[in-house]
């Protein structure tokens, strides 16, 4: 096993190459065993290979879509904290076996020449047992040739990877709402590839890091379109977030349409609908809260799901990541649906609700209703964009002096609070902007107004950093300058491979003085970071006064 996609990788050590070993052992520090993140790899090898004959096929066939949304769902489930079931792998190894022998078949038929590639994935035979694909999952790994290629190419290959893994999710988002783009589908096999032929220049390895970016601003403007189209604009909306007396049902994750799914199927059977982390922004969609059975959301971010989910006195759906071990407690009482999976844990197929609706009439629920708090959400691109006359009046005249962006992943290792610090602080003539489930760390806090504007203004869920891009385009063209001039400062708290996409989409924009944190990428080495450093201006988190006094001193 090796692993360090995410925040919570083990650090500190280091081989002969000075590779960092990061969860190396019987098991990760995210729960993911040794079996299960081997077979992982392997599988990942085979989506590189049905990548391969897509793009070779694209041109004369077009895009094959089984492929396109394999693709797709197959690296969303290697995301971290998402799926966590050996044999769920197995059977997908064997799968993207058959489903790359298909295109291949396709391909000699239509080239003489065959096919020059040198790439071993696209003849292996994946074994028949586990155990056997555990052997041939070696060669598979990030890390398989660190005895002949330095960290810092391991390093820009694992960047590649992970991103493309972050742009999948989102994609597949899309794709599960009726939105997907043969464009999007050609790159993100394109990038596959590349990665296959095993690239060890730099500067190249580089390029194609920001290519992940831009392909995945495209992703993000489409999710967004999707979630529009579907759901309707986000509007401003007062959250309940304690609960009301009744039967109950708790949905985690991101995906939307599983939610649209649940509440449809709920909807006159006596039961409330609660959204927890990421799921929090639903609220604000007029087509989801529309659903009067929609009360309102419950707990924070998804490292609390242990103790949260626990006390939940109903089912519990976790629609994407961050599923960790379900605790005895309330393990027959949670489901996974979509890419998510847990071994022995009852997962949904087909949207089918109806055993999550059996176990929420059939356990307590609340028993009483809690005295009302509320938080205020739902500023996503049209609201802001039909407030920008105001924003850019407070600004020219002084009202508003700075714009902090804080948000992203949130996450248990120590320093977050790091966040809540830096909010706490930011000056009152300041707006904060927040997304994804950072926010949590602070957005149960009042911070007041500026001539009628919220300082807090909450833009969604992670991938709602596509408004974020959009209001500050809409700023630079308003003051005529570049984002970069702009008094806004980008502090970013990253976790797993969703922060990595975003990440690359900032830079492939040349947003400069990105601060990340808490910790940086286990996989960005010292020349790595110092590259970062020289052409954007990436700043590692310091302490958090020490950053917002730079922030304030480069505006």
């Amino acid at each position: 096993m090796f692993c360090y996609q995410c925040e919570q990788t083990k650090r500190g050590i280091t081989d002969t190459n000075q590779v960092i070993l990061g969860c190396a052992a019987q098991s990760g520090n995210c729960g993911k065993d040794a079996t299960t993140s081997d077979l992982q790899d392997l599988f990942i090898y085979l989506i590189q290979a049905i990548a391969h004959y897509q793009v070779r096929l694209a041109a004369t066939n077009g895009i094959n879509k089984q492929a396109a949304e394999f693709i797709l769902y197959g690296l969303f489930t290697t995301l971290t904290n998402v799926n966590f079931n050996p044999t769920r792998f197995g059977t997908l190894i064997q799968e993207a076996a058959r489903l790359r022998d298909q295109l291949k078949t396709t391909f000699l038929a239509q080239n003489n020449n065959g096919d020059d590639a040198t790439y071993a994935g696209i003849s292996l035979i994946p074994a028949a047992n586990i155990e056997e694909m555990l052997v041939q999952a070696q060669v598979a790994s990030i890390i398989a040739q660190k005895n002949e290629i330095s960290p810092d190419v391991i390093g820009l290959r694992a960047l590649i990877l992970y991103g493309l893994k972050g742009v999948a999710a989102y994609a597949h988002h899309a794709f599960v709402l009726g939105y997907q783009d043969d464009v999007v589908h050609l790159e993100m096999a394109r990038l596959l590839d590349y990665l296959a032929t095993q690239p060890v220049d730099v500067e190249n390895l580089l390029q194609q890091a920001l290519a992940v970016g831009t392909l995945n601003l495209k992703v993000l403007a489409l999710l967004d379109h999707a979630n529009t189209t579907n759901f309707g604009e986000q509007q401003i909306t007062t959250v309940r977030i304690t609960p009301v007396a009744g039967k109950a049902i708790l949905v985690s994750g991101h995906d939307l349409h599983d939610l649209q799914q649940l509440l449809e199927q709920t909807k006159d059977q006596g039961v409330n609908v609660y959204t927890h982390g990421e799921m929090l922004p639903a609220n604000a969609y007029p087509g989801l809260k529309a659903y009067p059975h929609l009360v309102g959301n419950y707990g924070g971010a998804w490292q609390n799901q242990q103790q949260e989910f626990a006390a939940f006195p109903g089912p519990v759906i976790m629609t994407s990541n961050c599923i960790i071990e379900p605790q005895p407690s309330y393990r027959q009482r949670i489901f996974t649906t979509g890419p998510v999976g847990w071994p022995g844990i009852r997962h949904i197929q087909n949207n089918n609700f109806a055993p999550v609706l059996q176990v929420a009439q059939a356990t307590a629920g609340f028993k009483e209703t809690a005295p009302e708090k509320t938080i205020t959400i739902g500023f996503g691109k049209n609201t802001l964009f039909q407030a920008a006359g105001t924003v850019i009046d407070a600004v020219k005249s002084g009202a508003i002096k700075h714009f902090f962006l804080i948000g992203g992943c949130d996450g248990a290792v120590p320093g977050r609070n790091y966040y809540t610090e830096l909010a706490e602080s930011v000056p009152q003539d300041s707006v904060i902007l927040t997304l994804g489930c950072g926010k949590y760390r602070f957005n149960k806090k009042s911070f007041g107004t500026i001539g009628g504007i919220p300082r807090l203004l909450d833009l969604g869920q992670c991938n709602d950093a596509y408004t974020a891009i959009e209001i500050a385009k809409a700023l630079a063209g308003a003051f005529n300058c570049g984002v970069n001039a702009l008094p806004l400062s980008l502090m970013i708290s990253w976790f797993e491979q969703k922060a990595t996409a975003v990440f690359l989409a900032l830079l492939s924009l040349n947003v400069r003085n990105i601060h990340l944190g808490p910790t940086l990428p286990a996989y960005l080495t010292p020349n790595l970071l110092q590259i970062l450093q020289t052409r954007f201006a990436v700043k590692a988190n310091q302490s958090a006064s020490e950053d917002l006094a730079e922030a304030l001193r480069t505006a």
